[in-house]
């Protein structure tokens, strides 16, 4: 089997808004396969188009990515391999926030935006280390190793799954804090088990089929909650 390149070195100077830009990028496909537009990517990173399209010109002549005028973007093989790098970090300072410094899984993306561009790559081995290799950050994202193998995880979004379906909570995106606090003050983390019901109007019973607590999910909701297949 071939052993796969390693996740580049962090370096002093590397441009932090190229690493946002593709990080951007790369999460959008992780857990869905269409690929980002500029438009949406001017969004996410709430940004203006124009601010856009001048990144865009650098990342390709830098050879990160690959893009025709008006189409979607695509990241090159040396493109994600720095997404990724961008992303284990990223991540790890998640994990090691809430498992080790206290902080609520909703309070720790904006600490890891600033972190994740300034550790050092032997404090981020130690703390890798110290969690055990974890393999999901707090909101269940995949966490690169360090030698570029990416779990993956067999999912489906909330929105596709049937009345009545049961499994675990596998992801629940970190875009809406005030879900992230509201899903975790009713018990709903990744690893809790649950059961699909409500029909036209999906909620979740904690614990699949055993009584437990109805939580209701909101229409806007149902795609940032993903669940085993």
């Amino acid at each position: 089997m071939t052993t796969p390149p390693a996740l580049p070195r962090s370096t002093a100077g590397q441009d932090i808004a190229a690493e946002n830009y593709l990080k951007t990028i790369y999460a959008h496909t992780e857990w869905q396969p269409d690929p980002i537009s500029p438009s949406v990517l001017a969004a996410r990173l709430g940004v203006a188009p124009s601010s856009v399209t001048e990144m865009v010109k650098k990342l390709a002549a830098s050879g990160l990515i690959t893009h025709v005028p008006y189409g979607p973007l695509t990241l090159t093989a040396d493109g994600r391999m720095r997404a990724m790098g961008v992303l284990r970090r990223h991540r790890l300072i998640e994990t090691w926030l809430v498992r080790e410094m206290g902080y609520a899984w909703h309070e720790v993306h904006d600490e890891a935006e600033v972190l994740e561009h300034s550790i050092s790559d032997r404090l981020l081995d130690a703390i890798d280390e110290r969690l055990g290799h974890p393999v999901q950050d707090p909101h269940g994202d995949p966490i690169p190793s360090a030698a570029g193998v990416v779990p993956r995880f067999d999912a489906i979004v909330l929105a596709d799954a049937a009345d009545g379906h049961e499994g675990r909570v596998v992801r629940i995106s970190d875009r809406d804090p005030s879900l992230l606090r509201t899903l975790g003050e009713r018990g709903v983390v990744p690893g809790t088990r649950v059961r699909v019901t409500g029909g036209d109007t999906p909620a979740l019973l904690v614990g699949g089929a055993a009584p437990g607590e109805t939580v209701g999910i909101a229409p806007a909701a149902l795609d940032a909650i993903w669940v085993t297949a």
